[in-house]
């Protein structure tokens, strides 16, 4: 619930009330009454009556009454917003390599893997009314979060997801079990647009499960595979850890572009090539626009009529102010 005015231009009259409250006091400046100089009889005169006291606040009484009527004329409304959303997301499960390559320095802010999570989590943020999931995997595959449209959480662990060295697992790239996996998490859904994007940087050399395999059960299943091949080609700084501390040593490369050109191929979907940081981005730019949601929003707005909490009591002060200096603060003449 919000507070509007159907007629705010008329607020730029509240700049007049301090003008008309200090009229009464330029007025008593500019036209001094006659006068005669006598001695003072302050020390003499008797203690003030209420009346003499409180006489001042007839005028505060009726520039209260003032500004209440102006704000009720500006017509306030309490708007109370319904937002309906129709349509149908896209289930989307996102298949994402932690093989130890996935630490080489290439990419920025750290490694390949800190890339992919920065570009990957806004990718999520950007798809609002889709249920995502989150596969990773290495030499065996690993369920980090089941389809959810709380993206909340799905960030929280997108965020702890580490490389299979840091997590003292057995190392490789299971390309096919991966995309197997996440085709799994979407086999009972019903949405009609089911995406698989697969991220990886190496060669499947590990998994029971061939990566052609995976791809035709993906495409039987009615889902679309959008694959990302990750990496500079030829020799890269890799961060490696031993016993005798960390080291930055050169290795080749590797990437099968072949195999997944081929998975993206048999499920209508499409290859692409990351060669630094904003270029995945824009690849997952890309496919955002590819995968429209088919969604329609529509705002209802109700809106409450709150000038007359107003105007009441700007009447009642105004009746309050007039019967007191008719009565008991009336000035003889």
């Amino acid at each position: 619930m919000r507070l509007e005015f159907a007629t705010p231009w008329v607020l730029v009259f509240l700049l007049l009330v301090p003008l008309l409250a200090a009229l009464p006091l330029w007025a008593k400046r500019q036209f001094k009454p006659a006068a005669l100089i006598y001695a003072s009889g302050r020390l003499l005169s008797p203690a003030r009556s209420g009346r003499v006291r409180f006489a001042p606040l007839l005028p505060v009484i009726r520039l209260f009454a003032l500004v209440l009527l102006i704000v009720a004329i500006a017509r306030p409304q309490a708007v109370e917003g319904q937002e309906v959303v129709t349509g149908e997301g896209v289930d989307i499960a996102i298949a994402l390599d932690i093989s130890g390559s996935m630490a080489s320095l290439d990419f920025q802010p750290r490694n390949r893997l800190e890339a992919a999570k920065q570009v990957i989590d806004d990718f999520v943020a950007e798809r609002n009314h889709d249920r995502i999931g989150l596969v990773v995997f290495a030499s065996q595959s690993f369920i980090q979060s089941p389809p959810t449209i709380d993206h909340d959480v799905l960030s929280l662990l997108l965020s702890e997801v580490q490389l299979a060295t840091d997590l003292n697992i057995e190392d490789g790239t299971a390309i096919g079990l991966g995309l197997a996996s996440a085709a799994n998490l979407l086999k009972d859904s019903t949405a009609k647009g089911k995406v698989v994007v697969l991220l990886t940087d190496g060669v499947n050399n590990s998994g029971a499960i061939d990566p052609s395999t995976a791809a035709i059960a993906a495409r039987t299943l009615g889902m679309k595979v959008h694959t990302i091949g990750m990496g500079r080609p030829g020799l890269v700084p890799v961060l490696e850890r031993s016993r005798f501390g960390e080291q930055i040593v050169l290795q080749e490369s590797e990437l099968d572009e072949e195999t997944l050109r081929q998975i993206a191929d048999t499920t209508d979907g499409r290859y692409f090539r990351a060669t630094d940081t904003e270029g995945l981005r824009e690849i997952y730019q890309e496919i955002n626009r590819l995968e429209k949601s088919n969604f329609e929003t529509r705002i209802y707005n109700r809106y409450q009529e709150l000038a007359g909490w107003l105007v009441v009591p700007a009447l009642a002060f105004l009746c309050f102010e007039l019967i007191l200096r008719y009565t008991l603060f009336r000035r003889l003449p």
